[in-house]
């Protein structure tokens, strides 16, 4: 796909259709995106800094390379790692999109990631639906771990002749209507609508016995005690422009907005505002580190990625992890299948299936045909699928080159411009943005450090990685957990703050527009609105700020939604 250049683009009275014009809530505005050029524009316009910026407003907006990787000399490495993200990978045994499976995720990354973006809201779980970038949480309700038998990311596809984890035909999607404390209307009349999802997955859907872990030991439930004990969660992709310039954010920059708000919290005496499993309130230190002892050496790095905070760097984060296994395509430094957490359960069920046994020989043939792993075919099924499935030196499918290609790209998607910034409207819903408190968790802005590249697996260097030294961004995030305590919350209630900016552009992009970890937030208006729960459980962090939002007139409430879709 052809780039645009970077810098430079002057796009004057282009239109937008918005429902935050201080004259005409419905009118279409002219807006003028500015010169990237020149010294006079407002800060926040450049998004990512003058290293990360593009002024490309169309729809192909978040595909665009950084200033950085021109400079570095990397658009060839950069387009042929865009090529690995934009196609489906198959189960043959060459070509550059070989070795999907034995069982996958998706396909490919678009699935997931429509227009380089969020994924869409669903009324129904189908792997190979374009824009479903929902991933199954399926989880022990008495102690919020993932159950033991499937993947923490499980899978709902397999290439023959294997079956697949979970029988996505008996997964259902429902949403039901949500009445919050103020009746779903402001106190000027205007109404809103709240909705949030429920998930079911049918007991006989799992191909291998449900698990779960008890005293240190794996148990077996019955079908009774998997519809009283196991929940199941909607958890969806975020967009990825942007991504390499947060992985510049110097480690202790995180930490020190950690400390900033855990003395805040203790100041007002509440101990219990961070989530204890990454840091400790009382000695502002942290209690978890990332840290990859597996590829790597076991260096410890802070947590800033996934909703979890689950990964580190973005070298070892989740488009790295991803590209790995969700198609379940191998690489040199990962020459092992992903298949449950405890690494036996689905080989064991399968080794012992009639139906994969009978298509094994085939199968395996194919996958090996010079006999290069002897242990896999010895003619004894049961072992010899076990042993496949279960295998550590399993060939590489995707080279090291390619997986360069792949993380360069990846870092070096740069972030569109704010756009309207010289308007009334989004000068006015900045200051509201502020003012009621927002900017308190959406962090407005960062400046990263030299940006030397961390990577857990010791793969790749400064030299290797388009860079992002001394910018100032704009991603509004603070990269600290916050709990919003809402109906269906996210597993463990506590979620990472997510970034804000280029999401105005999303429907133009062709990703999904909704918001929120599982895309209950149709709009920008319903996000706010899940910000304000408060029920037996606990008090949703920003409700303070969702309380001064009602207090707005219904032009303030437009102008900050304008902003947001600004941004």
């Amino acid at each position: 796909m052809s780039k645009l250049s970077t810098f430079g683009v002057v796009l004057m009275g282009a239109i937008i259709s918005t429902g935050c014009s201080s004259s005409d809530a419905d009118a279409p505005v002219s807006w003028e995106i500015g010169d990237p050029t020149t010294t006079d524009y407002p800060e926040d316009y450049y998004a990512g800094g003058l290293l990360g910026t593009t002024s490309v407003n169309t729809a192909s907006a978040f595909e665009q390379p950084t200033k950085a990787v021109e400079n570095a000399g990397m658009m060839t490495a950069f387009n042929e790692g865009e090529y690995l993200f934009e196609k489906d990978y198959n189960s043959n045994t060459e070509g550059a999109f070989h070795g999907l499976g034995p069982v996958y995720v998706r396909r490919g990354c678009l699935y997931c990631h429509p227009g380089y973006g969020h994924g869409a809201r669903q009324t129904s779980y189908k792997a190979d639906t374009h824009r479903n970038g929902y991933l199954l949480v399926v989880y022990d309700k008495k102690t919020n771990a993932y159950i033991r038998s499937v993947a923490g990311m499980p899978q709902t596809g397999a290439v023959k002749p294997f079956k697949a984890p979970i029988d996505e035909n008996k997964i259902t999607i429902t949403w039901n209507e949500y009445t919050d404390e103020w009746g779903n209307q402001f106190p000027d009349g205007e109404s809103y609508s709240l909705i949030y999802p429920e998930v079911k997955i049918d007991y006989s859907a799992f191909y291998a016995p449900v698990m779960v872990q008890r005293g240190g030991v794996d148990v077996t439930l019955t079908e009774a005690e998997y519809n009283n004990e196991i929940g199941v969660l909607l958890e969806s992709t975020i967009g990825i422009y942007g991504t390499g310039l947060t992985d510049a954010i110097p480690d202790d920059s995180i930490t020190k907005q950690w400390e900033k708000e855990s003395n805040f919290y203790n100041s007002i005496g509440k101990t219990d505002a961070l989530n204890p499993a990454m840091w400790n309130q009382s000695t502002n230190t942290w209690n978890s580190y990332y840290s990859n002892s597996l590829q790597g050496d076991g260096t410890k790095y802070v947590r800033r990625y996934t909703y979890a905070m689950s990964r580190g760097p973005i070298l070892d984060a989740a488009g790295a992890n991803a590209i790995w296994n969700i198609t379940n395509v191998t690489r040199p430094d990962r020459r092992y299948h992903y298949l449950d957490l405890a690494g036996t359960y689905y080989a064991k069920k399968s080794s012992q299936d009639p139906d994969v046994q009978e298509g094994f020989t085939e199968y395996i043939n194919r996958i090996d045909p010079d006999k290069a792993h002897p242990e896999w075919h010895t003619g004894n099924l049961e072992s010899d699928i076990y042993t496949y499935l279960t295998s550590k030196t399993l060939d590489a499918e995707m080279s090291q080159d390619q997986y360069k290609n792949l993380m360069i790209w990846h870092r070096g998607l740069a972030v569109p411009a704010a756009r309207n910034t010289t308007t009334e409207d989004f000068k006015e819903g900045k200051k509201l943005f502020s003012q009621i408190g927002c900017a308190n968790c959406h962090r407005p802005s960062w400046t990263t450090g030299d940006d030397h590249i961390q990577d857990p697996n010791k793969l790749f260097g400064d030299n290797d990685m388009p860079r992002y030294p001394k910018q100032k961004i704009w991603p509004y995030t603070d990269f600290v957990q916050h709990r919003l305590w809402m109906k269906n919350d996210i597993r463990t209630g506590w979620c990472r703050t997510t970034p804000l900016w280029g999401r105005g552009l999303a429907s133009k992009c062709g990703s999904g527009v909704e918001r929120m970890h599982d895309c209950r937030a149709r709009n920008v208006m319903e996000a706010i609105m899940w910000h304000g729960c408060k029920n037996e459980g606990g008090t949703s962090d920003a409700y303070n700020a969702v309380l001064k939002f009602r207090e707005l007139t219904k032009q303030q409430r437009n102008q900050v939604i304008y902003f947001i879709e600004s941004i």
